[in-house]
């Protein structure tokens, strides 16, 4: 969607309102923007996929490669969508994959867990293999380029992720906010941006234009991550309960502001018998701490450059739902 929707912008000037304290919520603006575009693009239907209705249209679209039919254009922006789509959720099934050796009595018969496994990898196979072949279909190197580098970025921080120490006593990353960031562009931001450039490249904007339509989306992915970490911490109604990334924004931030003796030592004193975590004690040392403002105005300063990313796009109503989106992720109340 973000691409189809920078699509329809090129370069020009015009004013946008920095951040605001108010705004529509998350859910308003992915609607509206969903109307601008003209379908809704933030949850991709299998069904809809493997339609024959959606496969029929596909086979009649295929007779205008080589013409220079507008519809083929329009085509291929969706294309570009709904690979992008793919991706994303091919490795959010991969990420459903359980560790056996960590599983309880309680989880389920084992020989269910080893299937739903196997099935998880072989579903999100399935989908990258899909969206690599529409991929080539595209018939633009540089598109294929930046995609592809965008699945091996999501490897390597899937891969970071899931590489934590294994010593008994350390339970958190000793990482800095700026080992967070590359993490997160790795995990989250590059496919975003690389999808949003790689629409530029298929409208055949400029370069310019293509590296601002990169930094809007790595910069707003970006307050998207920081927004999602930051909620077990400004909820007003949190569960006394709810646990938290112990790597997550504010985490990373306090720590860099603790040191880190000192905060595994909040670590331990917020555990009790048997090692349970007492997240409410520890919830509430991190937010009396500068960690969890530090966070807000972090994802405060990515939403600003998003916005500057977006000025060079000519006024539109693409591009006021774009920096609705970027008011809606940075928002807190």
């Amino acid at each position: 969607m973000w691409g189809a929707l920078l699509r329809r912008g090129g370069r020009g000037a015009g004013g946008l309102r920095r951040l605001a304290s108010s705004g529509p919520p998350w859910s308003q603006v992915v609607s509206e923007a969903e109307k601008i575009v003209g379908y809704p693009t933030s949850f991709m239907s299998l069904r809809c996929l493997l339609s024959d209705e959606l496969s029929n249209i596909a086979m009649q679209v295929r007779k205008l490669v080589g013409t220079k039919h507008p519809l083929l254009d329009t085509a291929r922006q969706r294309s570009l969508a709904e690979i992008t789509e793919l991706i994303h959720t091919a490795f959010l099934v991969h990420r459903g994959i359980v560790n056996i050796g960590e599983l309880k009595s309680c989880d389920g018969p084992l020989k269910d867990m080893q299937f739903g496994n196997k099935m998880a990898v072989l579903s999100g196979d399935f989908l990258l293999a899909n969206a690599c072949t529409s991929l080539a279909q595209l018939q633009n190197t540089k598109v294929v380029e930046l995609i592809s580098s965008a699945i091996g970025d999501l490897v390597q921080g899937i891969y970071y992720e899931n590489s934590k120490s294994s010593e008994e006593n350390c339970l958190t990353d000793d990482i800095g906010i700026s080992t967070w960031k590359e993490q997160v562009y790795l995990s989250h931001s590059a496919l975003l941006a690389k999808s949003c450039q790689a629409a530029m490249e298929l409208a055949k904007h400029s370069a310019e234009i293509q590296d601002m339509a990169f930094q809007y989306g790595r910069h707003m992915s970006m307050s998207h991550k920081l927004h999602s970490d930051l909620q077990p911490f400004i909820k007003e109604c949190s569960s006394d309960t709810l646990s938290f990334s112990l790597n997550s924004a504010p985490v990373v931030l306090h720590q860099e502001f603790l040191g880190r003796e000192a905060w595994i030592k909040q670590i331990r004193e917020a555990q009790g018998k048997g090692n349970i975590m007492d997240y409410k004690k520890l919830r509430e040392a991190i937010k009396a701490g500068k960690g969890v403002t530090s966070a807000i105005d972090l994802c405060r300063c990515h939403g600003n450059r998003a916005l500057a990313a977006l000025e060079h796009f000519p006024p539109s109503e693409a591009r006021a739902a774009l920096a609705n989106i970027v008011c809606a992720v940075t928002r807190f109340p």
